[in-house]
């Protein structure tokens, strides 16, 4: 394999899908010389069979506003690779979704599952429809609408869907009944959902939590102590408050936090008043961030900014969304001495900002590996589901806490570069995709 060749020829295929082939190339670039040791893959056309989906749904939702007015958005699910288990990947509803977005989160999905050691491919879906702004009885008649097209082709054993940006609790529920109802089956076949009809405990708080426990993994490797680290996290959704809550029980300043319109930063870290207030302002009213200013003068707000150069920390944890942090985001943090970057969103880095921490030999945790507590939780959830059984909040959390663990060694295991460093993107790339090649191998040409 050669990587240019493949993207040349990717490019020419999907010109219109710059996220899709961004992460492809980000992937190919770590494992080619792992992946041309063995002829058997190109014999097989591995890569290609890789990197393109299985199959890709694509529909109109219409339904009915609350003025009886008719809406119509686009909407998409990507079944992408179910070598090693049944599709699964979260749903997103935000109005920048589109087909490109999808696909590289699929794509990465593959390779964040692989990594969690359990049985579950890689898938996502969406829609450009966004809950914010909607009432309840909106986001009900849209979730149905969306499940109307979609129920025949997920399943317990087929594609398991779950929460991502805008799409919550709240959502889940409405769709996972709404299958329910259509597909006269009561099975695991959606994540994320309340605890009354078969959640699972430390659902909602895995992807923070996940994202703490690999940073501990990797401080461990240093000597470090998280204990009084200032840490910039950008975000304040459920990824983001969790993410901030591990945190501040384990003893690290948090010292920022951000959403769409802009980000706060509090230069002597969030008080637990000042957290409990960003918290329930962003999941129990949907709030915005600028509103933690007027209960609190002395936090600064910057205005459609992210926080990256504003704060003064030592880790970073982008938490919001997909290239938020571009080449000049990570020279900032690189000069004010930043030992260690995880990421809890997908992609949140820029092939230029990655460089840059790779290059300056710092900590720096891809969010295929440090993010994926989440979907590790959902396939713990899809564990219970199949027994009928409730696992306490105590054996939900070990159980994550190991799954970090075994991620971050074959992060290590696969990307030690022998000279005290360990190249994370390399190692989480590499150890996910050898998984998914060997299915593919054994499972012939399908």
């Amino acid at each position: 394999m050669k990587v240019k060749e493949v993207m040349d020829d990717l490019s020419r295929r999907f010109p219109n899908e710059p996220e899709y082939l961004q992460a492809v190339e980000e992937v190919l670039s770590s494992i080619e010389d792992v992946y041309n040791e063995y002829p058997a893959f190109e014999k097989y056309n591995l890569i290609e069979r890789l990197c393109i989906p299985d199959r890709i749904f694509t529909f109109r939702v219409s339904w009915v506003d609350d003025s009886g007015r008719v809406r119509t958005n686009m909407a998409y699910r990507v079944q992408h690779n179910n070598a090693i288990g049944p599709y699964k990947g979260g749903i997103r509803f935000h109005s920048s979704v589109n087909l490109s977005i999808l696909k590289f989160l699929a794509f990465e999905q593959t390779f964040k599952n692989s990594l969690t050691t359990l049985a579950m491919g890689g898938a996502k879906g969406g829609s450009d429809f966004s809950p914010r702004g909607k009432s309840d009885m909106e986001i009900m008649r849209f979730c149905q609408a969306y499940i109307a097209e979609l129920w025949r082709h997920i399943g317990a054993e087929t594609d398991v869907p779950a929460g991502d940006i805008g799409v919550g609790g709240r959502e889940v529920g409405y769709m996972f009944g709404y299958y329910k109802k259509m597909a006269r089956e009561f099975t695991g076949t959606f994540t994320g959902k309340g605890l009354d009809f078969g959640g699972s405990l430390v659902r909602p708080e895995a992807t923070g939590y996940g994202n703490c426990y690999f940073l501990l993994n990797m401080l461990a490797t240093k000597g470090i102590d998280i204990k009084g680290k200032r840490v910039a996290i950008s975000g304040s959704g459920n990824v983001a408050t969790y993410t901030a809550k591990k945190l501040m029980q384990l003893g690290a300043v948090v010292v920022s936090m951000s959403d769409s319109d802009g980000s706060i930063y509090a230069p002597d870290g969030l008080t637990q008043e000042q957290f409990d207030f960003i918290f329930d302002l962003k999941n129990i009213y949907r709030g915005r961030i600028r509103e933690v200013v007027d209960e609190y003068p002395q936090i600064q707000y910057f205005p459609g900014s992210r926080p990256w150069k504003h704060v003064k920390c030592d880790i970073a944890m982008p938490s919001a969304t997909q290239n938020e942090i571009d080449g000049d985001d990570a020279r900032a943090l690189l000069a004010q001495g930043v030992i260690a970057v995880s990421e809890g969103a997908n992609m949140p880095s820029t092939p230029e900002a990655v460089k840059e921490f790779v290059d300056a030999k710092i900590l720096y945790a891809p969010g295929k590996a440090a993010n994926a507590g989440g979907v590790a939780t959902s396939g713990l959830e899809m564990a219970q589901n199949s027994q009928k059984l409730s696992w306490t909040a105590e054996e939900v959390d070990e159980r994550l806490r190991r799954i970090m663990a075994d991620i971050h060694a074959q992060c290590v295991k696969f990307g030690d570069e022998g000279n005290g460093y360990v190249n994370y993107v390399k190692g989480a790339n590499v150890a996910g995709f050898m998984k998914v090649a060997r299915a593919m191998m054994s499972q012939g040409i399908v």
